[in-house]
């Protein structure tokens, strides 16, 4: 059984091992992430069976995890990618997925971004404003290249999520707006550098039901529909991704019934003929990493109960950021009444994880579920707390780990500073 389970005693497993095993055999220590590649690999072949036999493109959304091990993992599944920095792009063409099924967004693309993408030939830049399409158009031009161009639009929609994690309202940073579509065109048009091939909208994360994101998904078409009567011959639509995961609250809905209602709407518009790309990275990752951490000590505090582990706000940002929960559960038992307040050692009062149900005795270790998207790529060295390890695995068996840096390199380069 792929994913996180327990065994008979109650044991915390996953990719079909033991995880306090998979940590005994490598000397990273705690905390760290572990990911089972395996469910990666299955979850990505569920969601291109969605599509069917309609064109195309998974393009994973590399900022979920970055890690080379997850990118090959998927790109033997057929998926691409979608990345938002030249750093970015440069893991995905070394871990193997070819330039063609590649897109890149991001807001404030650097100058070298913007090279590198046109002239390793991707799929598409996918532009955030009419300023960006003069940039791109000049640096094009100074290559002596043709860039393939995407209007990322705002669709003007907006989702019930955390502000954070909003991405297609009015006052978001993303996207053109919707009254620019038509002279973003013609600017398109204007440049001979350039060559409109598609339009992409994404409205924010966690979504759990299907009609936001297709709200921005029929503003999308609009926008496509109006650069085909521009004389654009347009290639694809990208409807974003930001399906979400069941983090131990509201369930969440097959990544599919996305996938098949995007579809639907294409056919009804008329515009079936085009490639259609989704954007997923949180659905694909995020239910395959733990985060790994160990007990320090409890506190009793009147009636409140305290578990203070070794991993922190610096470690997984999500719930200091956010608000969000993840389950935090006993390693080697099955969780049970009473509830602690499990925190963090970094000196900020926001390195709260929330109540959990860990057993009337504080367990050795946890494992902090649902981790394995946004949580490394997230983690920082505040507090002079180094990066965590981690640990992937395959077939039951550790196939790679990545060291933590380690408290003495962390000192080293401060004195150096």
């Amino acid at each position: 059984m792929l994913g996180f389970r327990r065994d008979a005693q109650g044991a915390a497993h996953l990719g079909g091992a033991r995880v306090s095993d998979l940590l005994a055999r490598t000397s990273v220590g705690t905390p760290a992430y572990v990911y089972d590649l395996d469910g990666l690999g299955e979850a990505a072949r569920a969601l291109e069976a969605s599509f069917g036999g309609a064109r195309h493109l998974v393009a994973y959304a590399v900022k979920a995890n970055s890690a080379g091990s997850v990118v090959r993992t998927l790109a033997r599944e057929g998926v691409g990618a979608d990345v938002v920095s030249g750093a970015e792009l440069e893991v995905v063409l070394g871990a193997g997925i070819l330039p063609s099924r590649v897109v890149m967004s991001g807001v404030a693309k650097a100058d070298w971004e913007l090279d590198l993408a046109v002239g390793r030939g991707l799929h598409a830049v996918q532009v955030e404003s009419l300023e960006e399409i003069e940039r791109l158009a000049a640096r094009a031009r100074g290559l002596g290249a043709v860039a393939r161009v995407t209007l990322r639009i705002n669709p003007s929609v907006e989702i019930d999520s955390h502000a954070g994690i909003a991405t297609g309202h009015d006052e978001a940073k993303f996207g053109i707006a919707l009254t620019d579509v038509g002279a973003a065109w013609d600017r398109i048009a204007s440049a001979p550098e350039l060559v409109g091939v598609g339009v992409s909208s994404h409205v924010g994360s966690m979504l759990l039901e299907a009609d936001p994101y297709l709200r921005s998904a029929r503003a999308a078409c609009e926008a496509a529909s109006a650069g085909i009567a521009k004389g654009h011959a347009l290639e694809y639509v990208s409807f974003g991704g930001g399906f979400g995961i069941d983090y131990g609250g509201k369930p969440a809905p097959d990544p599919g019934l996305f996938v098949r209602g995007g579809l639907g709407l294409l056919r009804e518009q008329g515009l079936s003929a085009l490639e259609l790309v989704i954007e997923p990275g949180r659905s694909l990752a995020g239910p395959f990493g733990v985060l790994v951490a160990s007990v320090v000590q409890s506190k009793r505090s009147g009636t409140r109960r305290w578990i203070m582990i070794d991993a922190g706000m610096n470690d997984l940002l999500r719930p200091a950021l956010y608000g969000a929960k993840h389950r935090i559960e006993p390693l080697e038992r099955e969780p049970s009444e009473p509830n602690w307040r499990v925190v963090g050692p970094v000196c900020e009062s926001s390195d709260d994880f929330g109540e959990h149900p860990l057993g009337a005795e504080p367990p050795k270790a946890v494992a902090v579920r649902d981790a394995g998207a946004y949580g490394f790529v997230m983690a920082s060295e505040y507090n002079g707390r180094p990066l965590p390890a981690e640990v992937f695995v395959s077939g039951g068996t550790v196939t790679r780990v990545s060291e933590s840096p380690g408290r003495a390199a962390w000192v080293k380069r401060r004195l150096d500073a």
